[in-house]
């Protein structure tokens, strides 16, 4: 299986990072194939906590080469504060690569999510406003500037420029404040002559490693159900996180992927606005919140939490041809006399097939519960199968019954080792 996908099965926040760390032992190259600055993963090693929000999870390995891909829209600024801040803490940066098909980002892209958030009024999406949306925007309307085209500084810088004025006036025709053109000319060619040593054809690069015979991790960030065409639209990102959006946003092929592992918590959290058909608007979902320390690792923004989906779960597996789930967090449900987990919805008393496809559907249908016994002792501790207390057990079973593939591994902590495997002993 010499390539290996990491998708998150639900609407973010999974713990992918910890699950992506983990596996990055096995793998020479980890690579970050859609979204951009406005997603956070987390990784706890020997009690030291490393955010990071564009440099693939798998820098942390000194035998890890991190790859930033095509998919990827970039934010020079904060690509070189993490740069900065990795190497400041005695991890090397000089490994990484950044795809020279990559689309920038500019100071026009975040006053443009800003403007538009803010007309939505009560309907707002509940972007990050980091400019995610607009650059992306910039890159299907064609007009976007890639990472590549720092390469020639000069053109570049008469580019910046063009696309910098260019804004301007669309941004204060919007109400927006002026752009100051010289300046974010001066500061991007800066950062494009900084960022020049790291770009290269990563299609090509990526490729000739299969050809050495090496294995590739490819890490999608946000998740299933934020994803463009198959999340709960218009509460979704604005690119492609499922396990297809890894062949796009790479250019590796379908066939050589070999692996899809679908990463949940053992309960569910989703950020801003949409429908939750699980969620706990009473002291349950505010001990999850305060248990899991469900805020987000780039905004702070207070997550909004509820029940295990196991709907959500298999519609997932249909979606990114799931080969096996790592569940997360399962120590955040110690404690709980009594442990929900949804297992199919009805609306107004019929029962609804599937995933509903539309959003008013799915904010309408009512979750179906089984109850899983809870249990007093902490989790924390455990690293194997046959030390979990039996509503764990039955839980753990509970998910692969209802959802059809496999738990591999399943995260008790925080910290890098706060694991064990489960569907081997099972």
């Amino acid at each position: 299986m010499p390539v290996t996908v990491v998708v998150g099965a639900q609407w973010g926040d999974e713990g992918k990072a910890k699950i992506i760390d983990l596996l990055s032992k096995e793998h020479s190259h980890v690579v970050r194939y859609q979204g951009g600055h406005n997603a956070g993963h987390t990784v706890v090693v020997g009690g030291e906590r490393y955010a990071l929000q564009l440099i693939p999870s798998g820098v942390l390995y000194d035998h890890v080469v991190p790859v930033i891909a095509n998919g990827v829209v970039v934010d020079l600024p904060t690509l070189f504060d993490e740069i900065d801040a990795l190497e400041t803490r005695g991890h090397s940066c000089e490994r990484l690569v950044v795809s020279s098909r990559a689309h920038l980002i500019f100071p026009w892209h975040q006053a443009h999510d800003a403007i538009a958030e803010a007309m939505r009024g009560d309907d707002k999406i509940g972007t990050t406003l980091k400019g995610i949306g607009p650059a992306y925007a910039d890159k299907a309307r064609r007009v976007g500037l890639r990472v590549g085209d720092v390469v020639d500084e000069s053109t570049f810088a008469v580019n910046v420029r063009a696309r910098a004025e260019a804004e301007d006036g669309e941004l204060r025709a919007k109400g927006g404040e002026r752009l100051d053109v010289d300046a974010i000319v001066d500061r991007f060619v800066e950062l494009g002559r900084r960022v020049a040593p790291y770009v290269a054809d990563t299609v090509s690069f990526l490729h000739e490693a299969l050809e050495r015979g090496e294995h590739l991790l490819l890490e999608g960030a946000q998740a299933t159900f934020l994803d463009l065409d198959h999340g709960t639209y218009p509460y979704v990102t604005s690119s492609n996180p499922i396990a297809g959006g890894a062949s796009v946003g790479t250019g590796i092929g379908p066939r050589e992927i070999g692996r899809v592992v679908g990463i949940t918590k053992a309960y569910t959290t989703r950020v801003g606005s949409g429908p939750f058909p699980t969620e706990l608007l009473d002291d349950d979902g505010d001990r999850l919140v305060d248990v899991g320390k469900e805020f987000g690792t780039v905004t702070g923004r207070r997550r909004r939490a509820g029940w295990l989906d196991c709907v959500m779960l298999r519609h997932a597996v249909r979606l990114n041809s799931l080969s096996e789930l790592a569940l997360t967090k399962l120590d955040v449900l110690d404690g709980f006399d009594e442990i929900e987990v949804c297992t199919s919805y009805e609306l107004e008393g019929v029962p609804v097939r599937g995933y509903p496809d539309r959003v008013d559907v799915l904010a309408r249908v009512t979750p179906v519960y089984e109850t899983v016994a809870g249990w007093s002792g902490p989790l924390g501790d455990v690293r194997a199968p046959d030390a979990l207390p039996d509503g764990a057990r039955h839980l753990l079973d509970l998910v692969q019954r209802e959802v059809g593939v496999d738990v591999g591994v399943v995260g008790v902590g925080a910290d890098r080792d706060d694991y064990f495997h489960w569907s081997a002993a099972t």
